[in-house]
């Protein structure tokens, strides 16, 4: 396995992804895309999750793919988010047919960002907008860290972030990951120094410090977030795209997100907590078959994790210092 071209989730060939944020808001939305609808499912291991539209996507509904999947800031106002992007393909005459109607199909996930020092006395919900925005922004090229959903993302010590990996397996099959990282835990080692993440790391992209090679580590749970926000529990979650170009069944896709999640437990510890809301998202352009239902599939749920470890890394350490910060970037 090797990094695609663009060490993106858009080397999965079809799939655009656009971000659009407010710096005084200190929020924003992710919007990822493609040229055509796309199978896709879920799965959430955290126990404070926030979405949209995401019952349609188990295996056993009627629904067989997607016309866009929305992460946003902003905790249940951010929702309104896929209302901008579903106008925005309205338009432009996508969606599911229901006779002569056409209803754009968004499922959407979001983080709490509302205590992180950014204005949030609108009038008018600002998030249908930036879904248009973060829409009408799509490429194949997109900013990773302070942008977009991870605009005002906190981790437990550091700035959080938007990161993006991507691994081309032996086989050519390509799997990427997209992750807004907003978690209760912390995504480096006591010292702030290593990312759990590390083992997980190619070349230096986030740094190539290496992994932490002490013992007994995990038992601390500093947090300068809880802290910042006097204690209030529920500002959290990490929400995820991993999406591969094999052809999967929302069955498929639907263990493929599961996989993921170990890669959120390898890169955030602690993790899946009843205060964090982590939901993974999994989507299948089906540009190539799958050769080999069970093995294949777990090499693409391995590649996934590996990739959203990666990403969560990737965020956390683009992230960009901005007036009026609650927490220090990770490289300062």
């Amino acid at each position: 396995m090797t990094p695609g071209p663009r060490n993106l989730i858009t080397d999965v060939t079809g799939l655009r992804v656009g971000n659009a944020q407010d710096e005084v808001l200190k929020s924003g939305t992710t919007v990822l895309t493609a040229d055509a609808p796309f199978v896709t499912s879920y799965a959430v291991m955290g126990g404070a999750p926030g979405s949209h539209e995401t019952d349609l996507l188990e295996p056993d509904k009627t629904a067989p793919a997607v016309d866009a999947l929305v992460l946003s800031g902003g905790s249940a106002f951010g929702l309104a988010a896929a209302t901008g992007v579903m106008e925005a393909l309205r338009t432009e005459g996508r969606g599911f047919a229901v006779g002569p109607a056409r209803v754009p199909l968004v499922p959407a996930a979001i983080i709490f960002d509302l205590v992180n020092g950014g204005r949030k006395d609108w009038t008018e919900n600002p998030y249908p907008a930036l879904g248009a925005q973060a829409y009408a922004a799509r490429n194949e090229m997109f900013e990773q860290g302070s942008f977009g959903a991870g605009t005002g993302a906190l981790t437990a010590m550091h700035k959080g972030g938007l990161g993006s990996a991507s691994l081309v397996l032996d086989n050519g099959v390509t799997v990427g990951a997209l992750v807004a990282v907003n978690p209760m835990g912390s995504v480096t080692t006591d010292g702030e120094q290593h990312f759990w993440a590390a083992p997980f790391e190619i070349g230096t992209e986030f740094g190539g410090l290496g992994p932490d090679l002490r013992s007994g580590l995990g038992r601390k749970t500093d947090s300068r977030k809880m802290a910042l926000i006097g204690g209030v529990q529920g500002a959290n979650t990490t929400i995820a795209i991993v999406a591969t170009d094999a052809a999967l069944t929302k069955t498929q896709a639907k263990r493929m997100a599961v996989a993921a999640h170990d890669g959120i437990g390898r890169a955030i510890v602690p993790a899946h907590a009843p205060v964090d809301g982590d939901l993974v998202f999994a989507a299948s352009t089906a540009a190539r078959p799958l050769e080999d239902p069970l093995g294949g599939l777990a090499e693409i749920g391995h590649a996934a994790a590996l990739c959203l470890s990666r990403a969560i890394a990737r965020g956390v350490y683009e992230a960009e210092p901005k007036q009026g910060d609650a927490l220090p970037c990770y490289r300062r």
